[in-house]
C-alpha cells in the first residue's frame, strides 16, 4: 500500500512533492487547509471562466 502511495505522490508533480514535504516534515495539519484552499481557487476559477459563475457568486 506504501508504495502505491508513494507512486501516486511522484506521478502528482509540484502537488504530490508538496504534500510529501509536508508528510516528512511532520505537518499533517497543514495538508487540509491546503487542500480546502486549492479547492476554493478551483471552484473561483472554474465559476469565472463558465456561465455559473453569478449562480457561485450568490453562495460567497
Amino acid at each position: 500500500m506504501r508504495t502505491f502511495l508513494r507512486g501516486m505522490l511522484a506521478n502528482a508533480g509540484v502537488f504530490g512533492e508538496f504534500i510529501s514535504f509536508l508528510w516528512q516534515q511532520r505537518l499533517f495539519w497543514m495538508i487540509p487547509m491546503v487542500v480546502v484552499l486549492l479547492l476554493f481557487g478551483m471552484l473561483i476559477i472554474f465559476a469565472s471562466a463558465s456561465g455559473v459563475g453569478p449562480f457561485v457568486y450568490t453562495l460567497f
